[in-house]
């Protein structure tokens, strides 16, 4: 099964891996991980207005672990235009949407994330 990390779940893998819930370490560690760009861009993001400290370069995350990165394509900026506005977040939204059209779970501690309609693995 492959799965999508939402930022806060990418954040916690990397930093404290023990503040995710047991299930979705468990499929972190032995399913097909997809990183989308757009969480590295928000990183990238908090880290440049000082919200967020990061233990390593960004570019280190995908070396760390065996995840693949997830690009952001044509049919993710369809599905997100396709979205009522039960979200904000424009980084929310799009993982949401990316979740979407490809078909896959995402793991995420934020219930308007599930809204949308993607499964969500969290605990």
């Amino acid at each position: 099964m492959r799965l999508l990390l939402d930022t806060q779940a990418l954040i916690l893998w990397t930093i404290r891996p023990e503040g995710l819930p047991q299930r979705a370490q468990d499929a972190i560690a032995h399913e097909d991980v997809l990183i989308s760009v757009v969480s590295l861009w928000e990183v990238t993001v908090k880290i440049g207005t000082v919200k967020l400290s990061f233990p390593l370069p960004i570019t280190r995350v995908l070396e760390q672990d065996p995840f693949t990165l997830l690009p952001l394509a044509l049919a993710h900026l369809v599905r997100l235009a396709e979205l009522p506005l039960h979200h904000r977040d424009p980084f929310d939204r799009m993982l949401a949407a990316q979740a979407l059209a490809e078909g896959v779970p995402i793991v995420t501690a934020d219930p308007r994330i599930g809204v949308y309609g993607p499964q969500v693995l969290w605990g």
